[in-house]
């Protein structure tokens, strides 16, 4: 059913749903746009209208042809909108659920247009800050890239700072710092973890993170309680990925280093990718299979999530008590942990990734394998023994049943 959106545009389909609101089809002035309406309850929060109204020109002013560019913002009575660009495609997760894994060429060449779009939004002072394959949208109708990679465009850019911004106290002072975490934990850069502003070098982070799960086929520090995939970030290291060319690998953990520092600017990353794009003409996907869960790490649980245990992984609602949604658009609004749940155990909780049909050294279905082997190795031991008791005993046997020998020496001569 059709809504009138402000007094220039008309809605007149879903084309999702997320965490901070819907999108639709619609139509305005100037023909077919996609209009993001945010939530009710965020709509009606003046505060956030009121941050929205002040980023106006930052929303409206970010241009660039990897960037779905926001076209207008609407605020009438309850309804806050964002009018953007229509992009005739499909967003990088649904391709990644269909196809598990991506060839290196093509994961490559959809990396360095997001790339592009970061390049773009830094050198502006925007910060994205939910950079993830629910955010990148594949231009159906682009010209084809490298490896039969459709054009990628970034977008929800300023959704998550604004929406994150502090709240201000009454009498116009600021409120204390805030220590809630919002972002989708898979995706978020050890600095955010530990509670420091966000600044460009995150969406880096993020941005190889979502390279690494387009080659593997899953996010290397993800699974299992959202408390634990946190602090993996902090403690844990990136592990190898196999049959990927060394210089992609080495620019992936630059990327993924702790210090923020340590990482390259999203133009220089841009760059370093599409000059290793001959390197991997060809090159199939991975074979690699997903580790197993790691064992489940005693960590507090967030009032924000406390009363859904049950979700699938790195899905947390925006706001506690609302439902997660089906395309995984999603934040988690956690405390910052403390520097002892940040320490983690002596084992740590790194998930490492395993050759096909293996498993990962040290989870429990390793653990269960090795203890088959040394089991069937001990029966084997144990066989072998009986069958040496039992050639003895026959030996012994044999040796006392023989007639007595004569006691002349070999070579020896009669007197």
């Amino acid at each position: 059913m059709a809504r009138k959106i402000g007094s220039r545009y008309t809605a007149h389909q879903i084309l999702g749903r997320g965490s901070a609101g819907t999108v639709w089809l619609g139509e305005g002035p100037d023909g077919p746009v996609a209009v993001k309406l945010l939530r009710e309850d965020l709509a009606s929060d003046q505060e956030l209208v009121g941050r929205f109204v002040q980023e106006r020109s930052a929303l409206l002013g970010l241009e660039h042809p990897h960037v779905v560019c926001v076209r207008d913002l609407v605020v009438d009575g309850n309804d806050l909108a964002l009018v953007m660009d229509l992009v005739r495609g499909t967003d990088l997760r649904t391709r990644l659920d269909r196809e598990r894994r991506l060839a290196p060429e093509a994961a490559v060449a959809i990396v360095a247009d997001v790339a592009d779009a970061l390049a773009a939004a830094h050198a502006a002072g925007v910060v994205h800050r939910d950079v993830k394959p629910e955010n990148v949208l594949l231009d159906m109708q682009g010209p084809l890239g490298p490896g039969g990679a459709h054009p990628a465009l970034l977008t929800d850019f300023g959704v998550a700072k604004l929406i994150d911004s502090p709240r201000r106290a009454t009498g116009g002072r600021a409120s204390a710092p805030t220590t809630r975490i919002i972002g989708t934990p898979d995706y978020l850069a050890p600095e955010i973890v530990e509670g420091l502003p966000p600044r460009a070098a995150v969406d880096i982070y993020a941005l190889a993170t979502v390279l690494y799960e387009l080659l593997a086929g899953f996010t290397p520090f993800g699974g299992g309680h959202p408390g634990a995939v946190l602090r993996r970030h902090v403690t844990e290291t990136v592990v190898p990925l196999p049959g990927i060319p060394d210089e992609l690998w080495q620019l992936m953990v630059q990327c993924l280093a702790k210090a923020p520092a340590s990482r390259l600017r999203a133009s220089e990353l841009s760059l370093r990718l599409r000059d290793l794009l001959p390197l991997l003409v060809g090159m199939p996907p991975l074979d690699v299979d997903e580790p197993d869960e790691p064992e489940q790490v005693e960590f507090p649980e967030p009032e924000a999530v406390a009363a859904d245990p049950v979700r699938r992984r790195g899905v947390v609602p925006l706001v506690p008590g609302s439902s997660t949604d089906s395309n995984r658009d999603t934040h988690t609004s956690m405390r910052v942990p403390g520097p002892d749940e940040l320490a983690g155990g002596a084992l740590g909780t790194a998930r490492v990734p395993r050759p096909a049909g293996g498993h990962r050294p040290g989870s429990a279905r390793h653990r269960a394998e090795t203890v088959r082997k040394r089991r069937l190795a001990l029966s084997a031991a144990a066989v072998a023994l009986v069958a040496a008791v039992g050639v003895g005993g026959w030996l012994a046997v044999s040796s006392d049943s023989a007639p007595p020998q004569d006691n002349k020496q070999s070579g020896s001569t009669a007197p």
